[in-house]
Order: structure tokens, then C-alpha cells, then sequence
């Protein structure tokens, strides 16, 4: 039986999504490591133990396919939407340490590993923002792995839906007048209008030179999520572990809204686009979820232009 995440909580363990998203990137060690599109080691040991069952089944020659191909059938799109996005996101990012961005914030941070799989990040300030029981499972988790957690990251307790992120980011050290990098991954579909109003707008007011890549689902699929055969399933499965979406966006209005909190647009893409640049252009793998999109965004700056044209090629 699959308890709700309100249950979860209770008994000190994660939300579902954060193991569901962890759960999508341990199965990548299962394809070829040339065709996998990241390493991610710590994917797998954050996982329920039914579930790293069946990430080691997947592994096994031929026979292990079928993991991914009924997970594929189940949920079309949400496992190849997540793991391209991952890849998308550490493109990003990477390029961004290159440049000398040296705070990195990962809001709704879950079991995001990259403050410990990608090398650079050891070399940068970060804030890891989470509510209290997700964090409290990954430390515990991070201490049996790492041994000791490293100093450079530094875990706030938020709750988006109740609490500013302005204050508690500040109070964990965060520096607002310095560029910093904000991940937002999976994260704002959860939310209420009123936190990601909020969230966005303290964005905008930090350092220019700062980005913001950020996913969201498209306003009309929350809306035919239940309707829709193709993702009543979704509904379904959300609805039963207690983490419905609540919240979209429209991607036309996208541009006027950021520009009225600080914020500059620079490219809004579907899963299908972003899919097609990582995996087969031709394959499978891209059906599904042409809902969900990733936005990349800039806090306004006088000079921002060169910075823009480069991160668009990660879209084109």
C-alpha cells in the first residue's frame, strides 16, 4: 500500500516526488554509460528499498529493459522529462561556475545531489531550501554516504507555502548583492499563486548577473490532468500519495509576468524540445508531458545581452 506523503512525514521520511525524481535518475545507470546523460551515484541510495529493487533488476542484461519500458508505459513522458531537465539544468549550471557564479541556491532541493556530483560545486557557496522532514532524511541519508557533510552547503528549512524565502535565506548566510544561480526543479506545480509570487519577487532582487532556471506545468494541463486518458493515471497516483498539482502557468503571459517582478525571460521551452536535445530526435522517449517546460531566467542588469545569447544556445 502507498502511503501519502502526509504520512511519510509524520514518520520522518520524504515526500514521494523527492523519491520518485531520485528514483528517475538511478535508473540511468542502467543504460550505457555512453548513452546515459549523467552520473548521479548518490541517486539510488536515496530510494525506499522497493524501489532500489527495482533500479538493480534494471541493471541486469536484456531482461532489465522492462523497468523503464512499464514505467514509460505507466506515466508516459515523466521519467524522460525528468532525467533530460536534469541534463539541461547541469548544463546550465556548469556554465554558470565557469563564469564565476559562487552561490548556488536549490529551492524545493529534495534529493538533488549536485552540490556532491558535480566537482565545481565544491568550490561554491550552497543553500540547499527544503522543508524541515526533507532535509532532516537527507542529512541522515548524506552522513551515512559522505561521512561528514561538507561546510560549503547549508541546509535552510523553508516552507514556501508559509515562510519568506528572503528571510530565511538571509539568516543562513545567503549574500543578496553578490550573482547567485537558483534551481527550481519540480518544484512550483506544488505551490500556491501567493509562494511563487513571492519567491519570484525576492529573486528579482538580488544581484544582476544572477539567474533563475526554473520548471512549471502549463496552466490548461492542470486543468484536463483528470479529464485526459493519457494522464488520468498522473491524477490518479498524485491524488493518492497527497501531492495534487495546484499551480501553472501560461507560457504567453510568461514575459510580462517575470518583467513585473525584476526578472528577464530569456528562453521557455516544452519537454519535447528539450527532450530532442538530449536524447533521440526521432525516438519514443519524446512522447508525453509536452506540458511540463523549463524556464531560464535573468534579474534585470543594464549589460545583460552577451549572457542571454549564450544561454539560449542551450535551447536551440
Amino acid at each position: 500500500m502507498i502511503r501519502s506523503t502526509n504520512e511519510r512525514r509524520q514518520s520522518g521520511q520524504a515526500s514521494w516526488t523527492a523519491e520518485f525524481a531520485a528514483w528517475f535518475r538511478a535508473l540511468e545507470k542502467s543504460f550505457p554509460k555512453e548513452r546515459r546523460l549523467f552520473e548521479d551515484p548518490f541517486a539510488v541510495r536515496f530510494i525506499c528499498t522497493p524501489l532500489q529493487a527495482a533500479t538493480q533488476f534494471a541493471r541486469l542484461p536484456f531482461i532489465g529493459r522492462i523497468v523503464p519500458m512499464l514505467l514509460d508505459r505507466f506515466g508516459p513522458g515523466a521519467r524522460t522529462s525528468g532525467v533530460a531537465r536534469t541534463r539541461l539544468i547541469d548544463d546550465h549550471l556548469t556554465h554558470a561556475l565557469e563564469q564565476g557564479i559562487n552561490q548556488v541556491v536549490i529551492l524545493g532541493s529534495g534529493f538533488d545531489s549536485r552540490a556532491y556530483r558535480i566537482p565545481r560545486m565544491r568550490n561554491v557557496r550552497v543553500f540547499e531550501v527544503d522543508q524541515p522532514h526533507t532535509l532532516s532524511a537527507k542529512r541522515k541519508k548524506l552522513a551515512g554516504l559522505l561521512g561528514q557533510l561538507p561546510t560549503s552547503v547549508t541546509f535552510v528549512e523553508t516552507d514556501l507555502n508559509v515562510q519568506q524565502l528572503e528571510r530565511t535565506l538571509s539568516a543562513a548566510g545567503f549574500d543578496p548583492s553578490q550573482p547567485a544561480f537558483f534551481i527550481w526543479e519540480g518544484v512550483t506545480q506544488y505551490l500556491t499563486e501567493q509562494a511563487v509570487d513571492s519567491t519570484l519577487r525576492f529573486i528579482g532582487t538580488t544581484a544582476p548577473g544572477s539567474f533563475l532556471l526554473f520548471t512549471y506545468v502549463h496552466q490548461h494541463a492542470i486543468k484536463q490532468l483528470a479529464a485526459d486518458k493519457k494522464t488520468r493515471r498522473i491524477h490518479r497516483l498524485l491524488e493518492r500519495i497527497g501531492e495534487p498539482w495546484t499551480f501553472g502557468m501560461l507560457p504567453e503571459q510568461l514575459p510580462a509576468y517575470l518583467e513585473a517582478r525584476g526578472l528577464v525571460l530569456v528562453e521557455d521551452v516544452n519537454a519535447v524540445t528539450y527532450r530532442r536535445r538530449y536524447l533521440n530526435p526521432e525516438g519514443p522517449h519524446l512522447a508525453g508531458y509536452p506540458f511540463y517546460r523549463a524556464a531560464l531566467v535573468q534579474v534585470k542588469q543594464r549589460e545583460a545581452e552577451p549572457q542571454i545569447r549564450f544561454f539560449r544556445t542551450y535551447f536551440s
